[in-house]
């Protein structure tokens, strides 16, 4: 288990440096920080403490870690598709924002709470069990 959070991490790491590579070509940096300023007060503001709120009050056990974990890359997904899905009407020019943003940000959604379901059943929570002699 070890082993995998030290790839998890070192990939993390790797995507990171990909990220601030590309923000050297970015002419508005100023802009760009802004919004990514304003993305993690959303998430500290917002997010992190609705997740844990809704994690409290609904959940109990030991779901309570999945699915707090699934509110979480939830909001995040919202958090990054929010622009698209606020954007008013069509778009003069249709190749600025040639998907369905709404559908797939749905799909996404469900996607997660799909894998969260799965999760939750593989690991007997879902039903209640219980190990023998316990």
């Amino acid at each position: 288990m070890k082993s995998l959070r030290m790839i998890a991490g070192t990939a993390g790491v790797a995507l990171m440096g990909v990220g601030a590579f590309l923000l050297m070509g970015v002419r508005d940096l100023a802009d760009v920080l802004v919004w990514l300023g304003g993305a993690v007060v959303l998430h500290d503001v917002v997010i992190a403490p609705a997740v844990l709120l809704v994690g409290l009050l609904l959940v109990r056990g030991a779901a309570r870690g999945p699915v707090r974990g699934a509110l979480l890359v939830a909001g995040a997904l919202t958090t990054v598709a929010l622009p698209v899905l606020l954007r008013p009407g069509k778009t003069a020019n249709s190749s600025v924002l040639p998907l369905d943003y709404p559908r797939n940000w749905l799909i996404a959604l469900v996607a997660v709470a799909t894998v969260t379901a799965l999760w939750l059943a593989v690991r007997g929570i879902g039903r209640g069990r219980r190990r023998p002699g316990g």
